[in-house]
């Protein structure tokens, strides 16, 4: 029941949130603030479990004619990363608490970015590869609402409407991965699956699913040649992009890259198409750091009169 607990502990802190007034702006940062504390603790208290080799699991029948279950387990890489999802969104609530101005409406802002947690743990702590598949997409439409916070500039809206283009196209490309990988498979369980790498790696169809799943996880983590909507999105208030630019969204492609890596790993296709997407990627990244110079970027973020 932990594992059920912390991933709808979220979802139902947001729902209380959304049913606030726009004015309640300290009840709102408490109650967000409580919820990832509440997470980071739920997290923490299964650590003994989870260091002692245990994998926690918790299930009940979704969609039985499929076969497929609505479940979470936690292993040492999902504890990990679900660490760094509560503890690092209470760090986030707690600076966001004092960033956000007056004007701006923070129980909207929390709801958002209460959901876009939901939806980072459901993830990482999904038990199927459909239902990771599904929380995937939902950190696509929810940090399109984070993105696009300040929906009255022109350089949010296209940031998030870039944001949601690239990793909801991405996240399609997943599902059919995983949907392949489960028709080659005959499951989509995340246990069955990764214990079938040998099967997966030596089937006709292997390289279609590797670079489906590839695209979701170069996407949503802005390798080249998806790098391009990261620097738009930056448009979003700094406590958005902290958490999940820096934090968590674009860490959800190295998870799934490690997640997935016992099935579909190990091989020369994997080898070179993630060694040379990193290395093109650092390469880029290095160039644009050393080379470009704000002053290209000004006409976005400057008045028209100072630009003159």
């Amino acid at each position: 029941m932990t594992l059920l607990l912390l991933a709808l502990l979220p979802w139902f802190g947001a729902t209380m949130v959304a049913c606030l007034h726009a004015d309640a702006r300290r009840t709102a940062a408490w109650i967000a603030g409580v919820v990832a504390l509440i997470g980071t603790a739920l997290v923490l208290a299964s650590a003994p479990a989870v260091f002692g080799g245990q994998v926690l699991r918790f299930g009940v029948p979704w969609v039985a004619s499929l076969g497929l279950d609505f479940g979470f387990r936690m292993d040492g890489l999902a504890w990990l990363f679900a660490l760094l999802i509560t503890g690092i969104g209470a760090l986030v609530v707690l600076y966001a608490a004092w960033y956000l101005d007056a004007s701006d409406p923070a129980p909207r802002f929390y709801v958002y970015l209460l959901l876009f947690m939901g939806a980072m743990l459901g993830v990482v702590m999904a038990s199927n590869l459909v239902l990771l598949a599904v929380f995937w997409e939902l950190t696509s439409v929810s940090s399109f609402l984070l993105i696009g916070f300040w929906h009255g500039r022109a350089d949010a809206r296209e940031g998030a409407r870039m944001a949601l283009t690239v990793t909801g196209a991405g996240g399609l490309c997943l599902l059919a991965g995983v949907l392949l990988i489960g028709h080659i498979v005959g499951s989509t369980s995340l246990d069955v699956v990764l214990a079938s790498g040998p099967t997966i790696r030596a089937h006709p169809m292997y390289e279609t699913a590797l670079v489906l799943v590839l695209l979701g996880a170069f996407t949503k983590s802005a390798q080249f040649p998806f790098h391009f909507w990261l620097p738009h999105a930056m448009a979003a208030p700094t406590p958005v992009s902290s958490y999940l630019h820096s934090a968590t969204m674009v860490k959800a492609g190295v998870f799934l890259l490690a997640r997935l890596y016992p099935a579909l790993g190990g091989s020369a296709p994997w080898f070179w198409i993630v060694s040379l997407t990193g290395l093109a990627t650092l390469l880029l990244g290095a160039y644009v750091a050393i080379f470009k110079h704000d002053s290209i970027f000004q006409s976005r973020y400057e008045p028209e009169a100072s630009v003159k």
